[in-house]
């Protein structure tokens, strides 16, 4: 410790800012604990800055563009539409500093002292905060470890001003002619998407059978047939080798069935997933336990192997989504206060804000057979609905999965657009316990695309209205 290094004490310090770090702390502090939340970067973390938020500010500037062209369906033609990129990234980025701002304001506003630095545990009591300039030690009755994840770097693609990850991918300063994304899943679609949308030649190497692998086929396979419709090219089996670059562009070398091949473009973006960070924090002086990938195991209640510190995010297990980290952020914080808070996934949405957009919680239908479950599939499609015809947005379905014996709603998937908005009424249904009859007697304003999911309750029961069986 170094001379003047005086401990400061504190009830519960956490590691991180982002989703669910400033959620943890603000959810502590509102139940009496004093806080201390700890940050290297930026307030809101990955999702803020550089990730959910920015991404969707871009992607609704592609949709804004592809519109103004003109519907030739409607009558509506338009001329002469220009993209002024720069001021789509000025836009973006007063987005990121309202939301930033916001969180720095809802912290303070809660009494959370924010400390700026780079935290090291000492011991299970103990932690340093280190910035370029000092040291200081702290000490904590209880710690939440929020410190997020970063995008794995490919030993053949390492990151340089034309190989990008993520960051790079949204910071670009011209809409560029053509771009090769690796990497099919949740980013790399919906970034290949958005560019697509401003007229970018995009190329997508996918290593799996399809992109958006996590998703059902029936899905998948609604946004790939949008994305080849805007131009893009998907190479799907194809293994990514390697890349040359120039001062102008890439070409970028994949394998295909045996067969080498290549492809030229402006950039590549490099969206292969994310690493935790749970390597600079000393967590091995504490003797938290871990998995081979640096994942932190922890109990139902966020607990590490070491009991008063827990762990939330993209540093545990499950998948790296930022609604995951906030709820485990509240779990985590009531468990310290004495709650009997447990984690419970079954309700946990996933979306991709892909056209059309994709939306799934609960049991898939695949999921609930392979367990051994007998149920009702029933699907209604968006082309029945009146919104979505007066939208011009019918593409796609809601799937809702139903236990056969009593119509208990275990699962839903949807695709389609807002199927983003669309997917909270069917977690709660699964949150809740209810029935399709529940749902089919729930009165739903018309004209709206919330009605979909009155319609397929109505064809889990046997009796829909809108589609003849």
């Amino acid at each position: 410790m170094v001379v003047g290094d005086f401990p400061i004490e504190t009830d519960t310090i956490v590691i991180g800012a982002g989703p669910g770090g400033y959620v943890a702390a603000i959810r502590a502090a509102q139940l009496g604990q004093k806080v201390t939340i700890i940050e290297r970067g930026n307030l809101g973390g990955v999702c803020l800055n550089v990730g959910c938020i920015p991404s969707k500010a871009l992607i609704t500037a592609g949709h804004r563009y592809e519109e103004a062209q003109g519907s030739s369906v409607m009558g509506i033609t338009t001329e002469n539409v220009k993209v002024d990129f720069s001021k789509v990234q000025e836009w973006k980025g007063s987005v990121v500093k309202k939301l930033t701002g916001g969180v720095e304001g809802l912290l303070k506003g809660n009494k959370v002292d924010i400390v700026r630095g780079e935290a090291y545990f000492v011991d299970a009591n103990t932690l340093r905060v280190m910035d370029d300039n000092s040291a200081q030690t702290y000490t904590f009755k209880n710690a939440i470890i929020a410190s997020g994840s970063r995008p794995i770097e490919l030993p053949t693609f390492k990151y340089t001003k034309r190989v990008l990850d993520s960051t790079g991918a949204l910071a670009l300063e011209e809409i560029p002619e053509s771009i090769v994304v690796i990497g099919g899943g949740y980013v790399g679609t919906e970034l290949g998407g958005a560019y697509a949308n401003f007229g970018t030649k995009v190329t997508i190497l996918e290593g799996a059978d399809e992109i958006l692998n996590g998703f059902e086929k029936q899905m998948s396979s609604l946004v790939t047939r949008n994305l080849k419709k805007k131009g893009a090219e998907i190479i799907t089996k194809a293994l990514a080798k390697g890349v040359e670059e120039t001062e102008t562009g890439v070409t970028v070398k994949y394998e295909v069935s045996g067969e080498e091949k290549s492809v030229d473009a402006d950039y590549v973006f490099v969206m292969v997933g994310r690493r935790p960070n749970t390597d600079e924090l000393g967590l091995e002086q504490v003797g938290i336990k871990m998995t081979d990938r640096g994942v932190i195991e922890i109990d139902k209640q966020c607990r590490t192997s070491v009991s008063n510190i827990y762990a939330i995010g993209d540093i545990v297990e499950g998948p790296p989504l930022a609604h995951k980290a906030s709820y485990e952020g509240k779990i985590a914080a009531e468990a310290i206060s004495g709650h009997n808070a447990e984690i419970d996934y079954l309700a946990i949405p996933a979306v991709v804000f892909s056209e059309p957009e994709l939306a799934t919680v609960g049991y898939t239908e695949k999921q609930a057979k392979d367990e051994g479950i007998d149920i009702v599939a029933a699907k209604f499609p968006f082309a029945a609905n009146g919104r979505a015809l007066a939208l011009d947005s019918t593409d796609g379905f809601l799937k809702l999965v139903t236990r056969k014996e009593d119509g208990l709603i275990i699962g839903a998937q949807i695709a389609g657009t807002n199927a983003s908005d669309m997917i909270a009424e069917l977690g709660l249904a699964i949150e809740s316990g209810m029935t399709a009859e529940d749902l089919a007697m729930t009165i739903h304003a018309h004209p709206t695309l919330g009605e979909i999911t009155m319609e397929a309750a109505e064809v889990a029961l046997g009796m829909p209205i809108h589609i003849v069986k």
